[in-house]
Order: structure tokens, then sequence, then C-alpha cells
């Protein structure tokens, strides 16, 4: 190895294999992002996670002891059950973030601009304001 390394190849593989099925359980949407502290499916990056675990079992075959191969059959076994059950869901987002957007991005058009609902309300507001006092001067 270039650099001193403190820790054993077997050790170094562990991790190795350990962060991308963390990945893969980020990107299924089954634990949350630690960098976001949300919830978030990305079903792209989990089958490009799971294909690399996959290529380096492929790679690595003849070279993993007893129990690495067998940690890594069934966790690649998993992982690919988990995809397609996500994947089967259809829309690339929980259920929970996609009603947030939608609710968010609902528009109302008026004099045939699009405005956002936020903006529309503020208008409406002002609007019923304006009627007010035209009202009190009568």
């Amino acid at each position: 190895m270039p650099l001193e390394s403190k820790f054993t190849e077997e050790q170094l593989f562990d991790n190795l294999v350990s962060s991308l099925v963390h990945s893969v359980w980020i990107s299924l949407g089954k634990i949350k992002n630690p960098m976001t502290d949300k919830v978030e499916r990305n079903l792209f990056a989990a089958s490009m996670n799971i294909d690399m675990l996959d290529m380096l079992f492929k790679r690595m075959d003849g070279n993993l002891n007893e129990q690495e191969e067998s940690y890594l059959s069934r966790i690649l076994s998993e992982l690919k059950m988990n995809y397609l059950e996500e994947k089967k869901k259809g829309d690339d987002q929980p259920k929970n973030k996609k009603e947030e957007k939608t609710e968010s991005v609902e528009t109302k058009k008026e004099n045939g601009k699009t405005h956002k609902s936020k903006d529309t309300s503020k208008k409406q507001t002002k609007t019923t304001k304006s009627s007010a006092k035209t009202k009190d001067k009568k």
C-alpha cells in the first residue's frame, strides 16, 4: 500500500462494503439521510450503489472468505428486493414529500398569469381591505 494504514485490508474492505450498503438504505428512503436529517428517496443512486456492490462481489469471486461471501450474497439479495419494492411504488419520492410539494406548487390562474397560491392569498387580502375601505367611505 502506498500510504501507511492502521487498518487491515479486511477492515478496509468491510468499511467500504458497509459504506455502500448504508448509502443504499439512505437512497431507498429506509433511513434518514444524516446530512439533511430527512428521509429521502433516490432510486437512481440506490441502483448505482447496488450495482457497485454486485460488481465488487463478482470481481472478488474466489478472494473472499466464507463469511464475507455469505454476507455479501445475503445483503445484495436484501437490497435488491427492497429496491424492487420501492420501484413498484412508482414515484421517486416518499409519499409525504410528494404531498408537500404538490400543496406548495399549487397555482391559480388570474388575469392570464400564473401565481403561486401564497401570492394569490395576499392579493385577495389586499382586495378585501380596499373593498372594506370603499364601503366605509360610503
